[in-house]
């Protein structure tokens, strides 16, 4: 399965703060699965999580970096992560529920046609083949999200929602993980389904080399489901742009600013608290997210909501003078 105008992805060979190399997408991730010498499976790999057209590799090439790229994706498989850092029994145990769970709602997929990997660690990966080949679009990788986010619950499972960010870093198949030396190794369905975690930690001391499956039978309920997620995306969309900004900070956002996130949430809730304060700045100018990102904080400090009020806007016209000053010095 494949999209013409949706050829390319990256690489990054070593720690996800190297270099993203531009790549054909299809051809990586079928050199890795094969566990080519040139995919280099001894060594620390990453693939975008989606594949991308022209807009990106000029974007790539023009900016050296994926930051701040907004196009459309696509992608054939909808990726779940399953990843217990204390519990590797709890994640084998996610991954067989997930695993069933998706076969039964989607009766006319082969079970050999999903892709089952322990991670390297503690986790697992599965690929579930997305044989309606939906459309790419600049919220593709939003609807793969919210559709995964639908079915986990269902299958009762927790997962990683990070790896749905447009221009994600996802350990490539056969790749080895830094940490344990362990292989990114696949998995036959009676392999994730019958030996222990000891013995799939065993398999993974080697790379496994497997091509790629060929694209199943369709599957009406799957079209389905990603159609209703694909909706409720654009009704989130348009009640977004179509609402007045209520001139604060979300909740999530001040929660981010003061706690942090835990381990798997770390980048979405960065991205969102970024994305949430440059809404606000666009919408009620840069005064109303200085307002926004101090108000609380100084409230907390005893100050009367007058005060705060008064000294955040003096502060405000301060610096502006000062910035004026200094712009008009020679």
């Amino acid at each position: 399965m494949t999209r013409p105008n949706y050829l390319f992805g990256f690489q990054v060979v070593g720690p996800v703060s190297e270099t993203r190399r531009l790549v054909d997408a299809a051809a990586a991730f079928s050199a890795h699965c094969g566990a080519d010498p040139r995919s280099d499976p001894h060594c620390e790999i990453y693939l975008s999580a989606f594949r991308f057209g022209a807009d990106f590799r000029e974007y790539l090439e023009a900016r050296r970096t994926t930051k701040g790229f907004a196009g459309s994706c696509w992608s054939p498989w909808l990726w779940f992560d399953f990843d217990h850092p204390d519990d590797i029994e709890a994640a084998l145990r996610d991954a067989r529920k997930l695993a069933g769970f998706v076969l039964e709602r989607y009766p006319t997929l082969d079970e050999e046609a999903l892709l089952y990997f322990f991670s390297g660690r503690k986790g697992y990966h599965i690929g579930v083949p997305l044989v309606h080949n939906p459309d790419p679009s600049p919220v593709f990788h939003l609807i793969a999200r919210r559709l995964a986010e639908g079915l986990a619950p269902s299958a009762g499972v927790r997962i990683d929602s990070a790896i749905y960010d447009r221009v994600r870093c996802f350990r490539a198949a056969n790749s080895t993980h830094p940490k344990t030396k362990l292989h990114k190794r696949r998995l036959t369905h009676a392999e994730l389904f019958g030996p222990t975690s000891a013995r799939i930690v065993e398999l993974a001391q080697e790379p496994a080399p497997f091509e790629v499956p060929g694209v199943g039978e369709m599957s009406a309920e799957l079209e389905s489901d990603w159609h209703e997620a694909g909706e409720a995306i654009g009704r989130e969309t348009a009640a977004r742009i179509g609402r007045p900004h209520p001139g604060r900070l979300q909740q999530a956002t001040t929660e981010f600013l003061t706690s942090g996130a835990e381990e798997g949430e770390r980048h979405p809730r960065l991205f969102r608290a970024a994305a949430d304060m440059a809404e606000l700045a666009g919408v009620r100018g840069l005064d109303s997210l200085i307002h926004a990102l101090l108000t609380d904080p100084a409230l907390d400090t005893g100050l009367s909501p007058s005060e705060v009020e008064r000294q955040i806007r003096c502060g405000i016209e301060h610096g502006q003078r000062q910035a004026a000053q200094t712009g008009g010095a020679s």
